[in-house]
């Protein structure tokens, strides 16, 4: 290898932030929804406040998750910002008109919050359809959450659930299953972070190159 080449995969190497801190957006995303699932499982009407800060921060995390993924792909990051802010505007649109016509007023906290994270979902999968793939982990993870916070007592699919990952009464385990979850949704989350980063690095180095 010349000394050019070295010095570019080196130069390449350092432009990137180190795993620990790439992956910390994520960790503080992961955390804060087992966190907020839990006090929703205690008192669901008093975590709507919660929820509701809530989704301008996964909108925020999502915009720089993604950015590596545009540059990787040769996506142009002026459009991939448009696209980012008009997705998640699109969401804070929506609720928004949910409050300003009264909907919001119409439904109880547990149902506005069921909304609220139904919605969440399924932004972020959207999301990780077509911008940041991380992204349809968590969305996935955020849905399987709302759907066991919509009926407590029934937890009957934690059951077969927890027979494929040899958990015995996991129906009585709901927060330990929703952990488990979290830990699978964020580990697929990091492959596909080490993959970008991977990616990242050889498109620099074929830009060094030529």
């Amino acid at each position: 290898m010349s000394k050019s080449a070295a010095s570019s995969e080196v130069k390449s190497k350092q432009s990137q932030s180190p795993l620990m801190v790439a992956i910390l957006p994520s960790v503080f995303l992961y955390i804060a929804a087992v966190v907020l699932v839990f006090f929703a499982r205690e008192d669901f009407a008093a975590t709507t406040q919660y929820w509701e800060f809530f989704i301008p921060v996964v909108a925020f995390i999502s915009i720089l998750s993604g950015w590596s993924q545009a540059y990787a792909f040769d996506h142009s990051r002026f459009f991939y910002l448009i696209k980012q802010l008009l997705h998640w505007g699109a969401l804070g649109g929506l609720l928004w008109l949910f409050y300003d016509h009264g909907i919001r007023d119409a439904l109880s906290a547990e149902q506005y919050n069921l909304v609220q994270l139904y919605l969440l979902g399924l932004a972020a999968l959207i999301a990780g359809l077509y911008l940041d793939t991380k992204m349809l982990f968590f969305g996935a993870f955020i849905a399987c959450c709302a759907y066991l916070l919509a009926d407590p007592a029934n937890s009957a699919v934690l059951t077969s659930v927890g027979d494929a990952f040899g958990i015995e009464n996991a129906q009585d385990k709901p927060m330990t299953m929703i952990i488990a979850a979290a830990l699978v949704a964020f580990v697929a989350n990091l492959f596909v972070l080490i993959a970008m980063r991977g990616a990242v690095m050889a498109k620099r180095g074929r830009t060094a190159r030529g």
